[in-house]
């Protein structure tokens, strides 16, 4: 984890009169360099240069910062994720630079990402004006296998697709991948397609007459 360092310039957004933005941002940087644990509001505003008590102007409280940062942090992932259907290509090479962009997401946004998985947000749905890195997955996943999985719901393979990427992009920024072979983009795109191939494959039947026959 690298040491913190308290920029020239963060105590200055309060004083032009941005103190919302000044927080996210120190929150965002406090959440990539110690975890969402690892700060309190006190640090907060410690670092933009403010009393505790003016802090209360923008947020309940530190939870409610939180979930400030991890809506921001849903919003960029989607509209990445968005742009990256939306581009030139097959299907499947949109299909695969929403990987890609997602991946990125988790290596230059660390406090968006972690806080995005770490914070608990109000309500089960999204709001209805705003972009679901979810939603943008299965609807890649059905523009790009328009014939289906064999019967197998589109969203139980997108939350598989997830799981995985997830779990690349944990690996690679902890330093757990292997230092030789595929990188973390390779192994994505190896996976994703092992998973959405694998999903239209019936299963064997567990039937012990079946089993035995010819």
């Amino acid at each position: 984890m690298r040491p913190w360092r308290e920029r020239p310039d963060d105590r200055r957004s309060y004083h032009h009169g941005n103190l919302k933005e000044a927080l996210i941002e120190a929150a965002r940087r406090f959440i990539a360099e110690r975890g969402v644990g690892g700060f309190t509001l006190v640090d907060a505003a410690r670092l933009v240069g403010v009393t505790p008590a003016a802090l209360y102007r923008h947020f309940r409280g530190r939870e409610a910062l939180l979930e400030e940062v991890a809506g921001r942090g849903f919003k960029d992932l989607a509209e990445r994720l968005a742009r990256a259907l939306g581009g030139r290509g097959t299907p499947l090479e949109r299909f695969t630079r929403m990987g890609e962009a997602y991946l990125a997401f988790a290596e230059e946004e660390p406090g968006y990402y972690a806080a995005i998985f770490d914070v608990r947000m109000p309500g089960a749905d999204p709001s209805p004006d705003r972009l679901n890195p979810f939603d943008l997955l299965v609807e890649a996943l059905r523009s790009t296998f328009p014939d289906g999985f064999g019967g197998v719901d589109p969203r139980f393979v997108a939350m598989e697709v997830w799981a995985l990427s997830h779990g690349i992009a944990t690996l690679a920024a902890s330093g757990h991948l292997p230092k030789t072979g595929p990188d973390k983009y390779e192994l994505l795109r190896a996976g994703v397609l092992a998973l959405v191939h694998g999903a239209g494959v019936p299963t064997r039947s567990s039937d012990p007459a079946t089993d035995s026959a010819p």
